[in-house]
Formats: C-alpha cells, structure tokens, sequence
C-alpha cells in the first residue's frame, strides 16, 4: 500500500471555506478505484493544521489521484488559503496489508 499524510496549514479566515473544497475532493478521492483510505483530519489542538491521510494500492494510483479534476480544482481553489505550502509525506503501509498473510 502507497500512503501519504499531506500535511496543510490554512488561514484561519479561510477555515470553513477550506474544510468544504477538501470534502468536496474527498467524497469523489473514495471513488478512485486504486484508493483504499482518504481521512481528513484536523489538529484539536491548532485548528488550522490538516492531515490528508491517502491511501492508495499502489504509488501509480496515488499518481493517478493527482491527475483527476477533482484533485487539481482542490490544489487551485485552496492554494491561496494555506500558510505555508502542503507537504506530503509518502510511507509504504504494511498493515494492514491488502492481501491476507500466508
């Protein structure tokens, strides 16, 4: 499994229009056939730092996320909103695994 945590750091004035485009471009990442997991989580503790949890079957999947129209209208619609420029993160996931353990 491909993941990466895409970690986001938001103008606090463009909180809510931020957590919106990124549920927008969740609800259509889930349906991507390589992805396995797309979390979006916020920091209780500072508001405004995301964590984009995404994982894919495999880094070709997660590469083809990046080619999607719901993925680039995201990256163009919150890119004047984010402090500092998202980071990402890749890890190879092993569990749990997609295939069962022999």
């Amino acid at each position: 499994m491909h993941v990466t945590l895409v970690h986001v750091y938001v103008f606090p004035q463009h909180l809510q229009e931020f957590i919106e485009a990124t549920g927008k471009n969740h609800s259509a990442s889930i349906r991507e056939p390589g992805n396995r997991r797309f979390d979006v989580l916020q920091d209780p503790k500072d508001k405004t730092h995301f964590i984009l949890y995404e994982v894919y079957v495999d880094p070709a999947s997660a590469a083809a996320h990046k080619e999607t129209g719901h993925y680039k209208e995201w990256r163009e619609v919150v890119a004047p909103w984010m402090a500092k420029p998202r980071e990402g993160v890749g890890y190879i996931g092993l569990f749990p695994s997609s295939s069962p353990l022999s």
